[in-house]
């Protein structure tokens, strides 16, 4: 929760965001509070448990969480979907991101010159469902950095020409770049990509500290962060610096 990630699943059942209904944080000052309950619906007001997605622990500790759950499938089954075009592997996962057959997870991969499209269907209905998803599917140096990018659906065919392997989201725009561990590669990323958030995520110790990991400049959204931290930790002693900016 701390970390705000996810996997495949989110494809169908959301963020962590969307399935948290609970949390108990102990808080910088010692004391715990409670948000949220144990039932889906809840009153209106302010959201601590979705404040605390995501934000790394720079805001307090995560204790006890509420979530939302669902059943387990009796079956799945996956169509996966092969070309050697970008664009076309991106497109394949748009279309089938549009079509009405609730697939579990859609994910694109690039690696090498070749791609993939992999959708995943649960339920009795499974092997139709991935059968109709893989006629729309398109015809058949170890990196050292992982950089998230949160891009438009439609942009997918760039981000993954600009990796040697890349893992996305097709339904979400949300994908996982690696490339070489040096501070130009990170640069050239960004630029090729923007306005798209480009995070590094995995990376050796001397690229984090030659980079700006999160690559946000000052603007209104860092000075509402820094408030809210401000807000929560006024001393500075929850994982100090970890957060963007600098919180």
């Amino acid at each position: 929760m701390a970390t705000g990630d996810s996997g495949p699943l989110r494809h169908r059942f959301g963020s962590v965001r969307d399935l948290i209904l609970g949390v108990q944080v102990a808080l910088p000052d010692g004391t715990v509070a409670r948000a949220g309950s144990k039932v889906i619906k809840n009153v209106a007001g302010y959201d601590l448990a979705k404040l605390m997605c995501g934000s790394l622990g720079t805001l307090g500790v995560v204790c006890e969480v509420t979530v939302r759950l669902h059943p387990r499938p009796a079956e799945s089954a996956t169509a996966v979907g092969r070309g050697a075009d970008p664009d076309t592997i991106a497109a394949a996962g748009r279309a089938l991101a549009r079509l009405p057959l609730e697939l579990e997870a859609l994910d694109l991969r690039w690696e090498d010159g070749a791609g993939a499209v992999l959708a995943r269907a649960v339920g009795h209905a499974a092997g139709e469902q991935s059968d109709a998803a893989a006629a729309e599917a398109p015809p058949a140096g170890a990196p050292e950095a992982v950089v998230r990018v949160s891009a438009l659906p439609v942009r997918l065919g760039e981000v993954l020409r600009a990796g040697s392997l890349v893992v996305a989201r097709a339904g979400l725009g949300l994908a996982w770049v690696h490339v070489p561990a040096d501070p130009d590669a990170i640069a050239e990323l960004r630029a090729r990509l923007a306005p798209a958030p480009c995070v590094v995520l995995d990376a050796p110790e001397e690229l984090r500290a030659a980079v700006d990991p999160w690559g946000v400049a000052d603007g209104p959204e860092l000075t509402l962060m820094r408030r809210v931290k401000e807000r929560f930790d006024p001393a500075g002693v929850c994982n100090p610096h970890r957060y963007v900016g600098g919180i």
